[in-house]
């Protein structure tokens, strides 16, 4: 057998280490670019259908009431409706609606982060008695639908004195299991060598958590805040309740229902008044992009 061969002669010198897999079988060029063209074609198709009921929302806002019922639709708007816009945030008071919703989304995400940080620390690091079924019981409770703790909650709200407040807006959302879940699993993660090491440097729970667990677990903290935020700014039906439908402390989703009225001329107003009210939403995942795609792919790559 040669000896001279060198690896030039196995491997083509045209073809990249990444054509060749761990098994040494070189991959063709055109097989990876028919991979490459139908990925991107399913991301494509997937970013249409995702976008494509924001744009006609968007479209559809900027045109007058008689070119709504239009077949089909238009595409573009030849007259935009730029107006609709300044009624639904002076005449349909969306700007006092979106305060109150800020208020109440603001306090149940700082909420839920407080909470969910303090119960999965003590599941995580903590040992007493009956943890594991305590903590079986907080993920049950992601089993259970919130109509069917609706009746007791609004009672409870209305036996406190918080009907048509903010308290009784905020409370009964003040502690998610998905978050103590979502946590707990973050703080699993965090080396026992760097517990170890943070308690011969004289580090108690309270230390440990604030100056070690919680930054280390900042995307799994972002993702949670996100979601908290979405489930809460979107919220129709215990606001309706919980506030009589009629109240100063309506939400801006309450605020959107009564933009249309019982009219067609409205909607357009409406559809503007929802294309306000998407704005905070799009700036938060702006914003926490990065910390929610690392937190959804943690523990993806070894």
């Amino acid at each position: 057998m040669p000896t001279d061969v060198s690896p030039s002669d196995v491997v083509p010198t045209d073809v990249s280490p990444s054509d060749v897999v761990p098994t040494g079988v070189v991959v063709p060029r055109h097989s990876r670019r028919l991979r490459r063209v139908g990925s991107y074609l399913a991301l494509t198709i997937g970013a249409v259908v995702v976008l494509a009921p924001i744009y006609f929302t968007i479209v559809n806002s900027l045109l007058p009431p008689s070119e709504l019922a239009h077949q089909p639709p238009p595409l573009f708007p030849t007259n935009p409706q730029w107006h609709d816009y300044s009624l639904a945030w002076t005449s349909g008071h969306l700007g006092r609606y979106m305060a109150t919703s800020a208020i109440m989304t603001i306090s149940i995400v700082v909420a839920q982060l407080v909470t969910s940080v303090f119960a999965a620390y003590a599941f995580a690091f903590l040992r007493f008695p009956f943890k594991r079924t305590l903590f079986l019981l907080c993920l049950a409770t992601l089993m259970i639908p919130f109509e069917v703790t609706f009746i007791t909650n609004l009672d409870t709200v209305s036996s406190l004195g918080w009907f048509n407040t903010y308290e009784g807006l905020a409370v009964p959302f003040m502690a998610t299991g998905f978050g103590i879940f979502l946590l707990r699993q973050a703080f699993l993660q965090i080396p026992k060598d760097l517990q170890e090491a943070a308690r011969l440097d004289g580090y108690g729970h309270w230390r440990f958590m604030l100056r070690v667990a919680v930054p280390l677990a900042r995307p799994s903290l972002a993702a949670l805040g996100v979601f908290s935020f979405l489930a809460a700014w979107n919220q129709y039906l215990w606001p309706l309740v919980a506030t009589g439908g009629t109240s100063p402390l309506d939400t801006v989703q309450i605020g959107l229902k009564q933009l249309v009225g019982t009219s067609a001329q409205n909607i357009p107003i409406a559809l503007a008044g929802a294309v306000i009210a998407f704005v905070p939403l799009v700036i938060l995942l702006l914003i926490f992009q990065k910390q929610l795609v690392r937190s959804l792919t943690a523990g993806a790559v070894k």
